[in-house]
Formats: C-alpha cells, sequence, structure tokens
C-alpha cells in the first residue's frame, strides 16, 4: 500500500477502483487521447474525492502503475495494488477490506463533474442509514454506495446496479439532478453533459487539447 502519509483520521473512507487507462471506457475510445482522457476523469474524481471534508481518507484500487503514481501524490490518497484483476466489485471489496474500522463508501470513478460538496452533502445524509446508494443521472446505475461502521461491506456494480442495491437493503440517497456526483461518464455524450457543470482541472485540459 502507498499514498501520503498526511492522512486524515477521523471520517469516511471511500474506495474508488480505477481501471487501466488502455482498458477503461471503451466508449470514450473514439475520443482524441482517450489513455490520457480516461486516467484524468479518473485522477479528477480521486482528487475532488480527497478534498471533501468528511472523507479521512481514499483508497484506490487500480492495476495500473501510471494512474497509482499519480494517484499516490494526491494528499489524503493511498493505493492498494490490484494484481489480478476480477472486475469492479472485487476491486472495491479489496479496498473495503483496508479501509478498517470506519464508515465506507464505493466511488464509482468517471465523475469528472463531482464537486467536494457533492460528495460532502450525500455522506452526510448516507450517515443516518446502514446502507446508500446514489443513482446516476440515468437513474438506472449507481455512483456511489456506503456502509456504516459494523455493517458487512457489498455492492452489486454492473447493469442495473442501482435496483440490484436496493435488494442489498441500500436506501437511496437523494441528490439532486445537476449534481456533479450522479455524472459518470461512459459515453461523449455524457462527457459533454458533464462537462456543462464544469469538469475537474485534468480532464478540462484535456478538452481543451482536443
Amino acid at each position: 500500500m502507498r499514498g501520503s502519509p498526511e492522512l486524515r483520521t477521523t471520517g469516511w473512507v471511500v474506495v474508488v477502483p480505477l481501471k487501466a487507462a488502455t482498458v477503461g471506457k471503451s466508449r470514450l475510445r473514439g475520443e482524441g487521447r482517450a489513455d490520457e482522457l480516461v486516467r484524468a476523469i479518473g485522477l479528477d474524481t480521486v482528487e475532488a474525492a480527497s478534498a471533501a471534508a468528511s472523507v479521512a481518507r481514499v483508497i484506490v484500487v487500480t492495476a495500473d502503475a501510471a494512474t497509482a503514481a499519480e494517484a499516490a501524490g494526491i494528499p489524503g490518497v493511498e493505493v492498494v495494488a490490484e494484481t489480478e484483476p476480477l472486475g469492479l466489485n472485487a476491486a472495491i471489496a479489496l479496498g473495503a477490506a483496508a479501509a478498517g474500522d470506519a464508515p465506507r463508501a464505493a466511488l464509482l470513478g468517471d465523475l469528472p463533474a463531482l464537486h467536494p460538496d457533492d460528495l460532502d452533502a450525500a455522506l452526510a445524509a448516507a450517515a443516518a442509514v446502514d446502507r446508500g446508494v446514489v443513482p446516476d443521472a440515468d437513474g438506472t446505475g449507481s455512483t456511489l454506495v456506503t456502509a456504516g461502521v459494523g455493517v458487512a461491506w457489498a455492492s452489486l456494480f454492473g447493469a442495473d446496479s442501482f435496483a440490484r442495491h436496493r435488494t442489498l437493503g441500500c436506501v437511496p440517497i437523494e441528490v439532486p439532478a445537476a449534481s456533479g456526483l450522479r455524472r459518470d461518464v461512459d459515453t461523449a455524450e455524457q462527457l459533454a453533459a458533464a462537462a456543462s457543470l464544469g469538469l475537474g482541472p485534468r480532464s478540462a485540459a484535456l478538452l481543451a487539447l482536443r
């Protein structure tokens, strides 16, 4: 495990799984500088999460060496190496196991318009329930799943994950439609929608070069 020694000691532990930039986001492969864009989106998400006042630690789980090196340089971030990628939920479980005795949240790594205040508001609401879930903009997927202290970790990200997380007992967390927390990016159209809210610095800089 690598990361900054300046880790805060109270609050939520947020796990962010990041695929290798060369294989992630296949539907963005037609965009210019696709590998750099995928990495930028992930790192902007991580940096926004690390800046949230209610977040004590961010644990990035990745098998991508370049992503790991950049993520480890963000204050409050640790990196767990995924030596044998087994899918999104397995990666999240690996990070959750390293979280210790703390409230935990899994945050998808494709939220380039995420603002720290967006995450703080959602986590404040999630603190009132054992398990919580935030839907994506379409209402069928999930962007954030939470579990309180003493609650066993479980996640079911994938197709129709919002409904699947409800079967785990996750309570829907009300988040405004305009929140960057709901704007995950898989397509060029979704990237444009996220950009209308304002992107993180890495993603914005790359899009400016296209």
